[in-house]
């Protein structure tokens, strides 16, 4: 079933409305009003619905369900959006309005979601990563097929296609990469030091509340939170991750993921500022049959990014250390992951600054990246291109002077640091040298940031 179209605008593009079941999704929002009072207020919402007779509940409840429905409808009927030969434009608004003119050259990212009911209605919802903008617009909700076919046309938008092309190009075709078996990506979590300790606070810390104060609702209060934050650890991220699979294509890379709620999100081409190669120590040692899969073979490792404007955070859950660099040489192009033996770490006077945690860091500079590590225990190893490199700082504090230490700074365009930490002072003022002139050379030699290119 596709979505009604709406009346042509003046500049000739044809309007489109969202699918016929959004009016659905938007009807929650007065009853969401009324619950975030209740929840604000819990006490003088109980006495009000201690007032309440029978007859008066039923009475409120035919206005309040008509009211949402009406008010979902209109929100609907109100929502157009189109495609012109520059911009997405997106109008909303019942009583106040709101038109959003997005550039076609400024999309970096648009990613197809799907929630479980969305996708038991054959609907899905599109999101799209604007450079210079840090909340995502979107359609929600949209036909499966025509959100897809949606964004390969935007896309190839994107990309300089013409309007008549576009709709031809459709979406560019994908190789896989790599998968993430269920298997292991269970065994990961199992091995992460995280899961199991917030397991272990959620059950010891209540129970030590209960046999000091014996309150129950304070032990209810504290116990949750925990239980929330041990499920979201182990059986969320499984939830989330499951099914991860990377695939190449010319848009960038893409990744689809989710058991309940599927996600097809792209990594952008160009804007990755930061990549990070996270080792949990339990990892390091782990080998499983199976080459040709995540998980096969090697420590494991996880892979995560810094994108520019993007929330994307995650590219491998889990790998061996060898199929991890081999999809970090399809993010940055040229880049080789440096060896452990080329990390240089600090001086042992540093020891003074860090005791025993001083021997965790250490830093390369390669041609292509500029590359720290810090953490004896979970290591994470971060690759900045020198392209990426906004500006380059040193620091000293009194004690680090007085030991002739300094930290090199390092900013990126997507407003992080990384930093090479307790450097001796005169190797940590050639690194500054030496980094603000490979970052204007890289920059001059990059490769544009566009779509296809």
């Amino acid at each position: 079933m596709t979505a009604p179209r709406a009346p042509e605008a003046r500049d000739g593009a044809t309007e489109r409305r969202l699918h016929p079941v959004t009016p659905l999704r938007r009807a929650w929002a007065p009853v969401a009003v009324l619950i975030g009072w209740a929840v604000h207020d819990p006490d003088q919402a109980q006495r009000q619905l201690t007032r309440l007779t029978p007859a008066t509940l039923l009475a409120g409840l035919a206005v309040l369900v008509p009211a949402a429905a009406l008010y979902g409808f209109l929100t609907w009927w109100f929502t157009h959006f189109a495609v012109t030969e520059t911009e997405l434009r997106i109008r909303t608004g019942l009583v106040f309005r709101r038109t959003a003119h997005i550039r076609l050259e400024r999309i970096q990212a648009i990613d197809v979601t799907q929630p479980l009911l969305a996708r038991v209605a054959g609907v899905a919802k599109l999101r799209l990563d604007v450079i210079g903008t840090d909340k995502k617009d979107e359609l929600a909700f949209l036909g499966a097929g025509e959100a897809r076919a949606l964004r390969a046309e935007l896309l190839a938008r994107a990309a300089g296609f013409a309007s008549g092309t576009a709709r031809e190009v459709g979406e560019a075709p994908s190789t896989r990469l790599l998968r993430v078996p269920p298997r292991v990506l269970a065994v990961s979590l199992l091995l992460t030091g995280a899961t199991w300790g917030t397991l272990v606070a959620a059950l010891v810390v209540p129970a030590l509340l209960w046999s000091a104060i014996h309150s129950p609702w304070t032990v209810l209060a504290t116990a949750v939170p925990l239980l929330g934050a041990a499920g979201a650890s182990s059986a969320g991220r499984f939830v989330t991750e499951y099914d991860w699979t990377v695939g190449e294509s010319p848009d960038g890379l893409r990744i689809d993921r989710g058991l309940l709620d599927r996600a097809h999100e792209t990594v952008p081409p160009g804007r990755v500022q930061t990549v990070r190669i996270v080792e949990p120590l339990l990892w390091r040692w782990w080998r499983t049959p199976g080459p040709g899969e995540a998980g096969g073979g090697g420590g494991w490792v996880r892979v995560e990014l810094d994108v520019a404007g993007s929330s994307n955070s995650v590219l491998v859950p889990v790998a061996p250390r060898e199929v991890a660099e081999a999809v970090i040489a399809r993010v940055l192009p040229g880049v080789t992951v440096p060896p452990r033996s080329s990390l240089s770490r600090p001086p042992r006077r540093a020891r003074w600054c860090a005791p025993v945690w001083w021997r965790g860091h250490g830093v390369a500079v390669t041609d292509a990246v500029f590359a720290v590590r810090h953490g004896l225990l979970r290591r994470r190893l971060a690759l900045v291109p020198h392209a990426k490199v906004q500006s380059v700082r040193m620091t000293q504090g009194p004690w680090q002077r007085f030991r002739g230490l300094a930290d090199v700074r390092v900013d990126t365009g997507a407003g992080k640091t990384v930093t090479a930490r307790l450097r001796d002072a005169g190797e940590a003022a050639e690194l500054l040298r030496g980094q603000a002139e490979r970052s204007r050379t890289g920059r001059r030699d990059a490769r544009p940031d566009r779509w296809m290119a």
